[in-house]
C-alpha cells in the first residue's frame, strides 16, 4: 500500500492524502484548497499531481474548505468517484462549496477587470456556483460509528473530534489476501472542552497514524479565560472607546462559537447594550444547519437549551443577508460588534469592514482562530502598519487583538491527549500533516515525551509504502 501527500504537507492548509490500496483503488483523504499565498495559490489549486478521474474515492473528516473545497474542481475535471462523510458534513459542503463557488466566480470577475485594463486575457474560476452544486449528487453521508462498506476490501468508521459540526477521524480497514490493516486520519482535532461540540471520541486501534499539528508548539487557555477576555475587549472597544469592534470568524464553527458566548452573557445580564451584526449569508445557512444536528452538541449547550432554545439568536443580534444590509453597516456611527467572515481575513464581506475600520483607533480587529502566514490577518497580528486592501492602502490604527483559545484545533497537549487512546507500540508509523514545519518539529518531540515514535514529517508530494 502507498500514500502520497499532495497537501498541507509543512504547511496548514490544502490537506490531500492519496492512498493506493494493494487491489489498485485510489482513495483521496480531504480534497482541500490552498489558501492564503495569493497568485502562487492559485497555481497550486489548479495544478493536480493527479488525475481526478483516477481517484475511486474521497473521504472527507470535515467541512472547511481546506479540506473539502476542490471538491468541484475534481468534479469538473473528470471525478465521478463518492465522497463518503458524516451527515453533518454532507449538510455543510452543501452550502459552503456554493458559496466557495460563488466567490470563485467574484474574484475572477474582479481580478479579470484588472487584466483587461492590461491587455491580459481572462481568467476562469477555478470552478463556479453550478460544479459545486452538481459535485453533490456525489456525497453519501454516514452516521458516526458505523463501519460502512466502500466495497468487499474497504470499510470505513467515523469518529467523532469535535473540531466542528460534523467533524471525524476516518479509520480505513483495508484487506488483502486475508489480512486487514487499519489507518487512521484525524482530520483536525478538537478541543476536549468546546463551548458547542462533544469532547473527540477515541477511534480504533491502528496500524498507521496521520494525524494534524496545527498547534503542535502551543497552549491554549481555558475555556472560561477565554470567555472573559471576549467581553473585557467587547466592554474596552464599545464602551470605553465608543467605537466598532470586528471580529474576522470562519461562518462555520467559529461564529456560531462566539454567538453563542454573546448569547450566554445576554442572557446573564453582562453585554453592554449595543448591536451585535453577523455579517455573512453562509453564516446564517450556517447557523441553520446547526440547528439540525443536535446529535453532534455537547451537554452543557443541550442543558441551556432546555431554558433557551435557541442559543444563537438574542434580542440585539442581527443577522444580515443581503449586500446591500452589508454596506449600510458602514455608516452606523455609534459602537457596535460586527462578525464576518473569513476568519483569516483574506475574502468575503469582512475585508470590506477592515478596510472602513482600520484606520480609526477607537475600533478594534479581533482575531479568534489561525492565521496562516501571508494572509492580512497575518500581517495584522504582526505589527503590520499599513496594508493593502483590495489594492488601496491603509494605516493601522485601530488595535489588533487575538484570543487564539476559540480555535477549534486542540493545543499539544490537547491533541497528545486524544492520541493516547492508542497504543503507541501497536503504530508502525505516524505522520504529521496540517502544520508549519518548525511547529511540527517540537510537536514531535513533544509526542516522542509521550511514548509515540516512528514520526515522520512528510514533504509535499513525498510518497511512503505503508
Amino acid at each position: 500500500m502507498k500514500i502520497t501527500f499532495h497537501g498541507a504537507a509543512r504547511e496548514v492548509t490544502g490537506s490531500r492524502h492519496l492512498i493506493e490500496t494493494p487491489d489498485g483503488k485510489r482513495i483521496l483523504l480531504d480534497c482541500g484548497v490552498f489558501q492564503g499565498k495569493g497568485l502562487e495559490t492559485d497555481a497550486m489549486n489548479r495544478n493536480l499531481a493527479f488525475s481526478p478521474a483516477s481517484i475511486d474515492h474521497i473521504i472527507l473528516t470535515h467541512a472547511h474548505i481546506d479540506h473539502s473545497g476542490l471538491i468541484p474542481y475534481l468534479y469538473k475535471n473528470g471525478f465521478e468517484g463518492s465522497i463518503i462523510c458524516t451527515n453533518a458534513t454532507r449538510d455543510l459542503c452543501a452550502i459552503m462549496l456554493a458559496d466557495s463557488g460563488l466567490i470563485q466566480e467574484r474574484d475572477a470577475h474582479t481580478f479579470n477587470k484588472r487584466r483587461v485594463k492590461k491587455g491580459l486575457p481572462w481568467i476562469k474560476p477555478i470552478y463556479t456556483y453550478d460544479d459545486a452544486v452538481a459535485s453533490m449528487k456525489l456525497f453519501i453521508g454516514v452516521p458516526y460509528d458505523f463501519k460502512f462498506r466502500i466495497n468487499s476490501n474497504l470499510r470505513v468508521i467515523f469518529s467523532n473530534t469535535g473540531h466542528m459540526l460534523g467533524s471525524a477521524a476516518v479509520t480505513l480497514e483495508v484487506a488483502h489476501n486475508g489480512e486487514k490493516q487499519l489507518i487512521t486520519y484525524t482530520g483536525d482535532i478538537g478541543r476536549p472542552h468546546s463551548m458547542i461540540l462533544r469532547e473527540p471520541d477515541p477511534f480504533p486501534q491502528s496500524e498507521i497514524l496521520i494525524t494534524e499539528s496545527t498547534y503542535g508548539n502551543r497552549l491554549h487557555s481555558t475555556m472560561k479565560e477565554t470567555e472573559e477576555e471576549l467581553l473585557k475587549i467587547v466592554y474596552h472597544t464599545c464602551v470605553v472607546k465608543g467605537g466598532k469592534l470586528i471580529i474576522p470568524a470562519f461562518s462555520v464553527g467559529r461564529t456560531q462559537e462566539v454567538v453563542y458566548t454573546l448569547n450566554n452573557f445576554y442572557n446573564e445580564n453582562r453585554l453592554p447594550k449595543i448591536d451585535i451584526f453577523v455579517d455573512s449569508p453562509l453564516s446564517v445557512n450556517a447557523t441553520n444547519v446547526f440547528r439540525l444536528h443536535r446529535e453532534c452538541f455537547n451537554e452543557d449547550i443541550l442543558k441551556i437549551m432546555e431554558s433557551d432554545p435557541d442559543p444563537f439568536g438574542f434580542n440585539s443580534l442581527i443577522y444580515t443577508n443581503s449586500t446591500e444590509e452589508s454596506k449600510r453597516l458602514n455608516d452606523i456611527k455609534g459602537p457596535c460588534i460586527i462578525i464576518s467572515s473569513s476568519g483569516m481575513m483574506e475574502a468575503g464581506r469582512v475585508k470590506h469592514h477592515i478596510a472602513n475600520n482600520i484606520s480609526s483607533p477607537q475600533n478594534t480587529i479581533l482575531a479568534v482562530g489561525y492565521c496562516a502566514p501571508a494572509t492580512l490577518g497575518a500581517r495584522l497580528l504582526a505589527g503590520a502598519e499599513e496594508v493593502s486592501i483590495h489594492g488601496n492602502r491603509y494605516f493601522v490604527r485601530a488595535e489588533i487583538k487575538s484570543i487564539d483559545s476559540y480555535s477549534g484545533h486542540g493545543d499539544y497537549n490537547e491533541m497528545i491527549e486524544y492520541l493516547k487512546c492508542q497504543n503507541p507500540d501497536k503504530l508502525k508509523k505516524i505522520f504529521l500533516v496540517h502544520g508549519d514545519y518548525e511547529t511540527q518539529l517540537a510537536y514531535r518531540e513533544h509526542l516522542k515525551e509521550a511514548g509515540f515514535s516512528n514520526i515522520e514529517i512528510p514533504a509535499a508530494g513525498e510518497s511512503f509504502n505503508i
